[in-house]
């Protein structure tokens, strides 16, 4: 895109780059923001439907509008900060926690070649950034002055450091398996598994950490069966008890936000991302972008599926959980797939995400027809790729 504004527009290069740089951001902010508001509705609509309910309805055909006049509610409300609220944190809470659910984006690949920022660290972006939602909820609860929603900013202070602790070891044994932090590597090295296949999450030994993962994914976001830090029966609302107006807003669409990422990092880390199902040609002539698209909504189904059936927990029952048996399991399965790299991978001088598989490749000892990735040890190290007269020189 830089160099289309270079060449086209006729800017200079930092110009350019700027230029694209906007634009890129909001192709992704604006949709994600249409997405929030149509996948509130599509929550509502699972929950009414499992529960025998009709849901939104009215606003619109279907109720399809209902989300926006929600919207427009909230935004004509009084904005109504506490007398001894810490008005500045008070405010300033909402935006942290909204933000910082967008920011995470500006790594995610929706096709090849199609991201923001191809960075090497995109995974460890995406853990430190996705961390720093935390803050929002502790400013919250302890800003307004008020004893529930500080409760409530302890209890989510402690859900999430206890889940994103499983959830980084659970990205050790990707990072381990794909030999890169860059999620467009970490996705390719998912195609054509056994042949046939696209997904980590097929491989025996990475699929009792996609499960630990999606679990996890539900306590990060504080949704049912982990969504104590809202706990009407105990906490009023919780953090955002005191909160109203566009404020609030932020809150809620900064929350689903974050629940479609989630739906996207399941689908990016452990079910190919952009891949088809499928190692088969003919699937591979859908948009990446597609594939990417149905596997976040099958995420989301999941998401409000559980929600709408599975009742809370206790709070010792969610910490014994993140402490004591996803922490403990997810660290053995570090040293698990790392001792099966150890032996598999002896002798061999580069990781999964540089090696190549191409149709025919030469060794000292000949020729040889390239198969489908089956180990890690397939392919050929790409800094030992040379061409035909290279070859026979």
């Amino acid at each position: 895109m830089t160099a289309f504004f270079q060449n086209t527009v006729g800017m200079p290069f930092e110009w350019a780059w700027f230029t694209s740089t906007i634009v890129g951001i909001l192709v992704i902010a604006l949709p994600l923001m249409l997405a929030v508001a149509m996948i509130i509705y599509a929550d509502r609509k699972i929950w009414a439907a499992m529960a025998l309910r009709r849901g939104p309805n009215v606003v619109g055909p279907f109720g399809l509008l209902q989300s926006f006049a929600d919207g427009l509610k909230v935004f004509l409300q009084e904005t109504i900060v506490p007398t001894a609220a810490n008005k500045g944190l008070f405010l300033l809470a909402p935006i942290i926690t909204f933000t910082v659910a967008l920011i995470v984006w500006a790594v995610v690949p929706f096709q090849v070649g199609v991201v923001l920022a191809n960075i090497n660290v995109g995974l460890l972006y995406v853990l430190a950034a996705s961390s720093l939602g935390v803050y929002g909820i502790i400013l919250a609860g302890w800003s307004s002055n008020s004893k529930y929603p500080f409760f409530s900013a302890i209890r989510a202070a402690a859900q999430m450091v206890s889940y994103e602790v499983a959830i980084g070891f659970v990205l050790i044994s990707i990072v381990l398996w794909t030999g890169s932090f860059n999620l467009t590597a970490i996705v390719e090295g998912q195609k054509g598994l056994y042949g046939f296949i696209n997904g980590y999450a097929f491989n025996p030994l990475l699929f009792p950490m996609s499960i630990v993962f999606f679990i996890s994914s539900l306590a990060e976001t504080q949704r049912a069966p982990f969504d104590l830090t809202e706990a009407e029966s105990e906490l009023v609302a919780g953090y955002q008890t005191e909160y109203s107006s566009m404020s609030f807003a932020l809150y809620w669409l900064g929350e689903y936000a974050n629940v479609i990422l989630m739906c996207t990092l399941n689908a990016t880390l452990f079910w190919g991302g952009y891949l088809p199902p499928f190692d088969w040609a003919p699937l591979y002539l859908v948009p990446g972008i597609i594939w990417l698209f149905a596997k976040i909504l099958f995420f989301f189904f999941l998401f409000s599926w559980v929600k709408a059936t599975v009742p809370r927990y206790r709070y010792d029952q969610l910490m014994r959980l993140g402490w004591k048996v996803f922490l403990p399991l997810s660290l053995f399965w570090v040293f698990l797939v790392s001792g099966f790299l150890m032996l598999t991978r002896v002798g061999t001088d580069c990781a999964p995400a540089d090696r190549v598989y191409l149709k025919r490749y030469a060794t000292p000892s000949g020729l040889y027809d390239a198969q489908r990735p089956t180990y890690p040890t397939d392919g050929v190290c790409r800094d030992r790729v040379v061409t035909r007269t290279e070859a026979s020189l």
